[in-house]
């Protein structure tokens, strides 16, 4: 029996520990329990979970690549692969550059397309263990409910990132039989197979159900509450998923119910610097733990505009020059890009450019911290504007692109644009609200729209290489790691 390398479990569950777990720390000093001391108590479980929270911002050691840093890379990478995020100078940093090209994604050993898969299947290997064990564990009914339910959230949403990439694209009405990913359920030495792109949204619908049974009364409190999922966020996962199957009025409603609690940020916080977790409007994000100095590998060291790292140094990053034109001088969201760059903070000896990133900003130049934001509540009224739209509700649509809108830019108005104008003004607002949130590609991907560079006067031909990439082509699906090929022998690769 073979060892599949990065959607079977080993017989351990990882864990990584906050500051204020020092108890759990002496009773158990590696990183590396097993199952059955994770399942000891529900306040180890606990702790399991709470090294899950911290895999979606930990450093991740892959061939000694500084970029993989949980999530917020992935975004990155999500985002490079669009149109929106340039590396304006030819003769700056060319880190990751591959990706943006497509060619890391379609490259079967490729560090950064192996780092991305065993990512999502490490959370959810570690999540098995607790949702498979928790019910049998020594505790208050109270606790058990919300380790599972937090976990289930967890598997759903790894999954459901995990066929986004690898699947093609979900099509409502179809039986969507087309090959998605490995379902993992269980952890086992056995490679799975691929299920269908129907099967991988049905699981991950059902633990969504389930999650949000377990977790309507739970409450998050403390400095690292929003790392942690309550029912708002399973409501959001909700809302993506069924935006993606095309299940307009599941979206709207699970968009609207997100949002609960979670107000707009003002115009002053909109542009301070995208890194603090308890901006009203966050729903879930990753806490940066102050004293832990992230260095060179965290989100901040590869799209902040201020931190000391070579790559922001020498390639400052830029929104696509085409897109920051085309936002109303009124609108606050514009201040998050420099027309020249003289404004920007930039780190010491650092380059300036036309269209220069402000929007994310680490605590310093010498400090890469910063909490990376997971959903807000913008997210969640574009998405109702957008499953509005195209149910026919464009009256609805209108309403809530306005609620959003009106609070970034004081003097727009309730928009008169009707069937595919509505939906692109919609969709304009996605791209100029996101950027660097990690929703271009797939975006793009779920609309079935082609990428397209070209007229970006920003962009620099001799870096980017790729152009355009056809709607439906199959580099849209990213390709299964070599290793996981030559493990899995149950496993189908997705054509070259």
């Amino acid at each position: 029996m073979k060892k599949i390398k990065y959607i079977l479990l080993s017989l351990s569950v990882l864990l990584l520990f906050s500051a204020c777990e020092k108890e759990f720390l002496d009773t158990f000093p590696t990183t590396q329990v097993s199952a059955a001391d994770a399942l000891g108590s529900t306040q180890n479980a606990y702790a399991a979970l709470n090294g899950v929270h911290r895999l979606l911002y930990q450093q991740f050691n892959t061939q000694g690549a500084q970029g993989h840093a949980g999530e917020g890379s992935n975004n990155l990478f999500r985002d490079y692969l669009g149109e929106d995020i340039v590396f304006p100078r030819p003769g700056g940093s060319t880190g990751y550059v591959d990706v943006m090209r497509w060619q890391a994604h379609r490259n079967v050993n490729n560090g950064t397309l192996r780092y991305v898969y065993r990512f999502y299947y490490q959370v959810i290997s570690n999540v098995n263990v607790l949702i498979n064990g928790i019910d049998n564990t020594p505790g208050a009914p109270e606790d058990i409910a919300i380790i599972k339910g937090q976990s289930l959230a967890y598997r759903a949403w790894a999954h459901f990132q995990l066929v986004q990439l690898w699947g093609r694209r979900y099509e409502g009405g179809t039986t969507n039989s087309q090959l998605g990913v490995p379902l993992l359920l269980e952890n086992t030495l056995v490679g799975q197979p691929r299920a269908t792109v129907e099967q991988v949204y049905a699981q991950i619908n059902t633990d969504l159900d389930e999650a949000l049974k377990l977790l309507p009364g739970y409450n998050r409190t403390g400095s690292a509450a929003k790392s942690n999922i309550d029912a708002n966020v399973v409501q959001g996962i909700r809302a993506r998923v069924a935006l993606t199957q095309q299940r307009w009025a599941d979206a709207a409603a699970a968009a609207v119910a997100a949002r609960q609690g979670y107000p707009l940020m003002s115009n002053d916080a909109y542009l301070a610097g995208f890194n603090d977790i308890t901006n009203p409007e966050w729903i879930w994000g990753s806490r940066q733990i102050s004293d832990h100095n992230t260095f060179f590998w965290s989100y901040f060291a590869y799209n902040s505009a201020n931190f000391n790292s070579t790559v922001l140094r020498t390639q400052p990053r830029a929104i696509n020059a085409n897109l920051w034109e085309a936002i109303p001088d009124t609108d606050i969201r514009k201040q998050c890009w420099d027309l020249t760059g003289a404004n920007v903070p930039i780190p010491p000896g650092g380059a300036r450019v036309p269209y220069q990133n402000n929007k994310f900003l680490a605590a310093s130049s010498s400090l890469s911290i910063g909490d990376v934001v997971m959903m807000r509540a913008a997210e969640m009224y574009l998405i109702e504007a957008e499953a509005k739209a195209r149910l026919g509700d464009e009256a609805g649509a209108r309403q809530a692109l306005f609620e959003l809108v009106s609070n970034r830019d004081s003097e727009y108005t309730l928009s008169t644009n009707s069937g595919q104008a509505l939906i692109d003004e919609i969709m304009f607002n996605r791209r100029v609200e996101f950027w660097g949130e990690g929703f271009r590609f797939t975006d793009l991907k779920r609309t079935n729209s082609p990428m397209i560079r070209t007229g970006i006067p920003n962009h620099v031909p001799a870096l980017i290489f790729i152009s355009e990439v056809p709607a439906g082509d199959e580099q849209w699906q990213w390709l299964f790691p070599q290793d996981e090929i030559n493990t899995n022998p149950a496993m189908v690769q997705n054509p070259l």
